[in-house]
């Protein structure tokens, strides 16, 4: 077959597309650019939508970077149960907001229509009739808020379960880890923990044993000062 100039290599096909994605506007449609905002919102695990259009990308990324900085998960279960905190706490404020919206939205709209003489009385008859009015949506708000208390202390619990084995087990890995590193110092020999299977550094290991000595320390001196 005969060679045709007019195909581009594959040098010149990836100078063409880096050219074309250096004209890219990006999306000019409406429904282009709002697919493009929602995409801006996905969940990076499992693609569906969490924070809503109305609300800040940025708040839910520091509301979850406050329960990663708090659990420390390790692992992709711990991952996940911490994911699912992180949203279901979101949906709880939301569904709190949502309350206070439709209260406030309420009273707004019957608080000039009712004539009590005093402002305080109008106010509260006002919410009254809010309640009275929208006592359907709120038993709904109500029903969802008792649903997420219930996932999130179960998530919580069995976050709180799994990384009170982790930790068991990483202590016993320590202490394991811990003796044979004292044992090659006592002969002299370098010691590499992940010969072992261990996944701790010399470092680790180390910190762990000063840390145990300063608490053996401490228990002596507080048994002498108490004898």
């Amino acid at each position: 077959m005969p060679f045709d100039s007019t195909i581009p290599n594959g040098h010149d096909r990836a100078a063409a597309n880096k050219a074309n994605a250096q004209k890219s506007t990006g999306p000019r449609t409406a429904a282009g650019k709002q697919r493009s905002s929602l995409n801006a919102l996905r969940h990076g695990l499992t693609g569906h939508t969490v924070v809503l259009p109305t609300e800040d990308l940025a708040a839910y990324q520091r509301h979850a970077q406050s329960y990663l900085d708090e659990y420390h998960p390790s692992g992709a279960t711990e991952t996940q149960l911490v994911q699912s905190l992180i949203d279901l706490s979101w949906r709880l404020n939301r569904a709190a907001a949502a309350e206070t919206n439709l209260l406030t939205l309420g009273i707004t709209e019957h608080q000039n229509r009712i004539r009590a003489d005093h402002p305080d009385a109008e106010a509260a008859l006002a919410l009254a009739m809010a309640f009275r009015e929208h006592n359907r949506a709120l038993a709904n708000i109500s029903m969802y808020c008792q649903r997420y208390h219930r996932q999130f202390d179960r998530t919580l619990a069995q976050l709180t379960e799994l990384q009170e084995k982790r930790r068991l087990k990483e202590r016993s890995e320590l202490i394991d880890a811990a003796q044979l590193l004292q044992m090659h110092k006592e002969d002299g020999l370098p010691y590499n923990p992940a010969q072992d299977g261990f996944v701790f550094s010399t470092g680790d290991i180390e910190a762990f044993i000063h840390r145990n000595n300063r608490l053996d320390e401490a228990m002596e001196r507080a048994c002498a000062a108490s004898s």
